[in-house]
């Protein structure tokens, strides 16, 4: 459950990287797409992993 936790958090920080206008964050704005991704991706493979083990 731990892993799902942490790739739901990291899809949500790759929205706010994309939709923040914060000067602090704007080195870093690029790499929004790849949190986005990497948490959408990281989500889904362990909902599929839980599904199949039977414990979800």
């Amino acid at each position: 459950m731990f892993g799902l936790a942490l790739s739901a958090l990291i899809l949500v920080f790759g929205i706010f990287l994309r939709t923040t206008n914060n000067l602090g964050f704007a080195s870093s704005k690029r790499f929004s797409w790849l949190f986005i991704i990497l948490g959408i991706i990281t989500l889904t493979g362990k909902i599929i992993i839980l599904y199949q083990k039977g414990e979800l």
